[in-house]
């Protein structure tokens, strides 16, 4: 065998976490697989993994050349992407991640289906970051700037965090008029979200910040939909999460004249040369073209604000 073999060898064991599960995916015996990197180190002269009865480790060396060798793996499959699938129909299975985004996006994949039938897609829907090279994704649609450098980012549109909460919530506790008084209400935070529990305002003129206490706190943006339309308090989400729920009255805008709304760059991304590849360019050009004008965004136009007393 080539040693870009050995090199799509190795990489797939430690994708998989180990020769057994890697060697259903490369059609080989696990004791072939283990052979194959074990003949590997012998010519690398250096110890790659550290082998338990349990699990497999990387070593620091291990660690650099799974790195380089991703790398190398990548090039060569964009090289083989642009000579081969020149000009070629898109086709194949497409590996897309997406996080709350996909409530947008499944009600339009018939049409993208039906335009380009010879794509399959397979879908992870999370609010986590998916490793795109680490775990043989395609294409990922994300919200805030990309700091991956291995990732090419394509902006679609932009959403916007606001503080949403249920009008039973408020008919209840009462809505606040200041952002002082959110420490006497229920606020629901979002885990995966970077100082989710530092909510900004502007007032006088002048930004500052509340740290909201939360009861419950979820990794899930639409866990904490759920739970702020059931009346469970006060939520920071993006316009694209609540704007059905704000549309049919089950949540409205909250402090929205001192709020500092959060504006982030919705993308797609994709790992460094991907797009060349038809099935890839495809998906990125029809979701540039189904939501470069966001749907939600007409569903959260300003409406007068309840009338109600805060409670103290």
């Amino acid at each position: 065998m080539s040693a870009v073999t050995d090199l799509r060898v190795f990489v797939r064991v430690v994708e998989r976490g180990g020769f057994a599960a890697a060697s259903k995916d490369l059609g080989l015996t696990p004791s072939a697989v283990s052979k194959l990197v074990s003949r590997l180190e012998d010519r690398l002269g250096a110890r790659l993994l550290h082998r338990t009865t349990r699990r497999l480790a990387l070593t620091p060396e291990g660690e650099t050349y799974h790195v380089r060798a991703r790398e190398i793996l990548a090039a060569i499959e964009d090289a083989e992407a642009e000579v081969s699938r020149s000009g070629q129909r898109p086709r194949g299975r497409l590996r897309v991640s997406c996080c709350s985004f996909a409530t947008h996006l499944m009600p339009v994949m018939p049409d993208f289906t039906a335009r380009f039938p010879e794509v399959e897609l397979e879908f992870v829907i999370t609010d986590r970051v998916v490793e795109l090279l680490a775990e043989n994704g395609d294409v990922a649609i994300r919200i805030g700037t990309i700091q991956d450098p291995s990732l090419v980012a394509r902006k679609v549109t932009e959403v916007r965090r606001g503080l949403f909460a249920a009008p039973s919530y408020l008919a209840t506790r009462g809505t606040p008029c200041r952002p002082d008084d959110l420490h006497d209400h229920d606020c629901i935070v979002t885990r995966l979200v970077p100082s989710s529990h530092r909510w900004p305002f502007r007032e006088g003129g002048q930004e500052r910040v509340i740290e909201v206490e939360s009861r419950v706190q979820v990794d899930s943006g639409y866990a904490a939909l759920q739970l702020a339309i059931a009346g469970g308090g006060i939520v920071r989400l993006t316009d694209m999460i609540v704007a059905q729920a704000v549309r049919e009255g089950r949540l409205e805008p909250v402090l929205s004249e001192s709020h500092a709304v959060q504006v982030l760059p919705l993308s797609v991304v994709h790992p460094q040369g991907r797009h060349r590849m038809p099935k890839v360019r495809a998906f990125l050009d029809f979701i540039v073209e189904r939501f470069s004008q966001p749907p939600w965004r007409d569903a959260l136009a300003p409406k007068p604000r309840r009338e109600m007393a805060s409670e103290v």
